[in-house]
């Protein structure tokens, strides 16, 4: 049975192009109505894609904010109504060494990624608690996740993406607000230049935007990691693993015991999944008792 989204009203941002426009044409597909987001300079390009999902006989509109101006954000979602969906995906690259790199650079990553989801985010939150109903999904990446040499402003942005993801999952619980993230891999305007023609040519934005689908549906998962891209789907986990106790040590000798059993500490046979962030200090309070 396919997934329905009738009667649900989505804001994709950056949704002139690439994955967004992929993510809001399967919206759209799906019964959604979609406002389809991106800076007011592609507010042509948004159109393109509001009125391809017309044409197919769905709903859309365009909406030309930049997800780092308040008011525009807050005006765009003021127009959309009652938003059900919120798919935090526009993004900029400035891809240089950290040596190279220029603060401005590494701020300007941030901002658009990281402040741009608390953004948009934040003028959606209040209106789903009040209905007890949402579904929000920041695009996280393996950069973020694993890193990537030349990365750094785009990884820290995607890693505390999903630092935002956990909290919020707990915090949106209550009102039945789901909040998940999406790794895609996936041929954009942002990665043409860094992979052979080849390759891209398997990485089709489209090929991402059913885990998009998934994650934002009515029975999705919330605080689920999933990466996806050239029709494959797969889940990354944050794990905690039992460890040691160094308890007792002399903080010299501890020192040299902490690297002398990494093996140990970091064997993944004994990690589990913490539902939230005490499960760290309860593992280790509890390690200190016994």
């Amino acid at each position: 049975m396919a997934i329905s989204l009738e009667g649900r009203t989505a804001i994709v941002t950056g949704a002139g192009g690439g994955l967004g426009r992929a993510h809001a044409l399967l919206l759209g597909r799906a019964g959604a109505r979609v406002i389809v987001n991106d800076i007011p300079q592609n507010i042509s390009k948004a159109d393109e894609v509001a009125n391809q999902i017309r044409s197919a006989g769905g709903q859309a509109e365009a909406a030309g904010a930049s997800v780092t101006d308040e008011a525009a954000v807050a005006e765009m979602v003021a127009r959309a109504g009652a938003v059900d969906i919120l798919v935090n995906n526009a993004g900029i690259l400035r891809d240089k060494s950290f040596a190279k790199m220029e603060i401005a650079e590494f701020r300007a990553v941030v901002d658009v990624h990281l402040m741009g989801s608390v953004v948009c985010t934040k003028a959606v939150w209040d209106g789903m608690r009040e209905r007890n109903y949402g579904r929000i999904v920041m695009t996280t990446s393996s950069t973020g996740l694993y890193g990537n040499f030349g990365q750094s402003n785009y990884g820290a942005a995607k890693m505390a993406l999903v630092g935002m993801m956990q909290t919020l999952s707990i915090e949106g619980a209550k009102n039945n607000i789901k909040v998940n993230c999406l790794a895609p891999t996936a041929a954009t305007a942002m990665t043409e230049e860094l992979m052979p023609a080849e390759m891209l040519a398997l990485l089709k934005p489209e090929y991402v935007s059913p885990a998009l689908l998934a994650l934002v549906a009515g029975d999705a998962p919330t605080r689920t990691i999933l990466c996806a891209g050239a029709g494959g789907v797969e889940q990354a986990l944050v794990t905690l693993t039992r460890g040691i106790s160094i308890r007792g040590m002399d903080d010299l000798e501890a020192a040299q015991a902490i690297l002398d059993q990494l093996p140990e500490i970091g064997d993944p046979r004994t990690a589990i999944i913490p539902e939230t962030g005490l499960a760290q200090v309860q593992l280790e309070l509890g390690k200190a008792a016994a």
